[in-house]
């Protein structure tokens, strides 16, 4: 249910819409499933209708090779080896003319099976490069994070072993989407980490790899130009309903909107609010709610939110805050419909659908200063600010209360200039011109 997935599904309906001889097959581990099954989730959970005909699912049985769990330790690394495991499993069921990864788990480390075994063109889709050179820089200054452990980072040994771990990786990564024909990238971040990876050269690494069995794979595709930079295509965003939502009459409603990952730091959410009822205790009064709304995939997601209702007691702001788990498109709807402020405490961000859904909802967001909601979404518009940003609990409280507080004809304004910025900038309409320009029809066979 999150923004891959749309863009997924955004893409097939535009292929079934103007490629009526194009059929799309997408590779799924969801064997419990069927076709009418995904179909049917895909219209409830957002609103996208899909033509059975052309479209197709090779169900895969070994996703469990890229999930977390399988890899307690040296995960990066084991995803991507994983991941080629289930293209071999991918490309023995059926062999594509085109292949289009979309790489956020070392997805692009299967190029090189599908260009080995199926001699076909790859392109990829990146959502958030596997690694970056911020997860480099947070190794290399032992600056703790989700990509960089306590443990890790307060040990010198220890860092600098991952980070020779984080050296190497980055080699081949790069290595691999260099083997791509093309590349399209979701935010002006996502690609300026991708271009800087693509031009990432290791000269030690170039001299080890150039006396291994790897070089082989270069003599096989003698004739690949690789990308020199990636296209952005920003993720679409179906803001036509949303867009018509009343700007007046909010709720003190504090709502988040994001699957209950690691990465999204829901924690960070439930501290700030914390702070926000701790500076400003009247609010407690006004009956003012966090209200957390995302998927949970899996028995891990399960427990993680597990932990986030017992920090909510914890913190003592239990009464005020409320998990909506997995809810179908039209009770997310209902409350963009009622809040008043959208809140993302993600760091680094690669860009953020639900961010651009507050704004077209008229709802007001409040995000991390980094990544795609600092440089391409939470922007001045029309002479003003279109949202806010924040980097600490206090930051975020404030910001809180600056949007709560805010007078009746500021707010009309401000809610205006966000919706009208998210609508015209992030539409169905331009994603669509953007997969189109990125050039897949020419890789095509005839």
């Amino acid at each position: 249910g999150g923004g891959g997935e749309r863009v997924l599904w955004t893409a097939i309906a535009l292929m079934q819409r103007t490629e009526p001889d194009v059929v799309s097959v997408v590779y799924s581990g969801d064997v419990d499933a069927t076709k009418d099954d995904i179909i049917q989730k895909v219209k409830s959970r957002f609103d996208i209708q899909l033509s059975p005909d052309s479209l197709h699912f090779v169900f895969l049985h070994k996703r469990y090779l890229v999930e977390d769990s399988s890899w307690p330790r040296f995960t990066l690394l084991g995803q991507s080896l994983g991941s080629m495991v289930l293209a071999w499993e991918a490309m023995s069921k059926l062999i594509p003319d085109l292949y289009i990864g979309a790489d956020t788990m070392g997805y692009a480390f299967t190029f090189h099976v599908a260009i080995l075994l199926g001699g076909i063109p790859v392109g990829a889709y990146v959502h958030y490069p596997t690694i970056s050179t911020n997860m480099l820089e947070r190794v290399k200054s032992r600056k703790a994070g989700v990509t960089n452990s306590d443990t890790i980072s307060s040990s010198s040994v220890l860092s600098q072993g991952k980070l020779l771990y984080y050296r190497i990786f980055m080699y081949y990564y790069a290595f691999s989407l260099r083997r791509a024909s093309f590349l399209m990238a979701n935010s002006s971040w996502t690609k300026n980490h991708v271009d800087a990876i693509l031009q990432h050269h290791d000269t030690l690494l170039d001299f080890v790899h150039f006396f291994s069995p790897l070089t082989l794979l270069r003599l096989l595709q003698p004739g690949h130009v690789a990308p020199q930079t990636a296209k952005i295509v920003y993720p679409p965003c179906d803001t036509r309903e949303m867009a018509a939502f009343p700007l007046e009459r909010r709720e003190p409603v504090i709502l988040s909107v994001a699957q209950f990952r690691p990465e999204k730091d829901h924690a960070a959410q439930l501290r700030a609010f914390h702070a926000f009822l701790d500076k400003y205790p009247e609010w407690r009064k006004r009956n003012v709610q966090l209200v957390l709304i995302g998927g949970s995939r899996n028995a891990e997601d399960a427990a993680r939110v597990d932990g986030l209702r017992a920090l909510a007691r914890e913190l003592a702001i239990e009464a005020h805050t409320r998990f909506v788990l997995n809810a179908p498109y039209a009770e997310m709807l209902r409350w963009l419909a009622r809040a008043s402020v959208g809140l993302s405490t993600m760091v680094d961000e690669h860009f953020g659908i639900s961010v651009v859904e507050f704004m077209a909802a008229g709802v007001v967001p409040v995000a991390h200063a980094s990544g795609g909601p600092l440089h391409d979404i939470v922007v001045p518009f029309a002479g003003g600010p279109t949202g806010f940003h924040a980097t600490s609990a206090d930051g975020f409280a404030d910001a809180f209360y600056k949007v709560l507080s805010m007078g009746a004809e500021e707010q009309l304004a401000l809610r205006g200039r966000a919706r009208t910025w998210a609508v015209q900038r992030f539409s169905n309409e331009e994603f669509e011109n953007g997969w189109n320009e990125c050039g897949w029809k020419e890789w095509i066979r005839e």
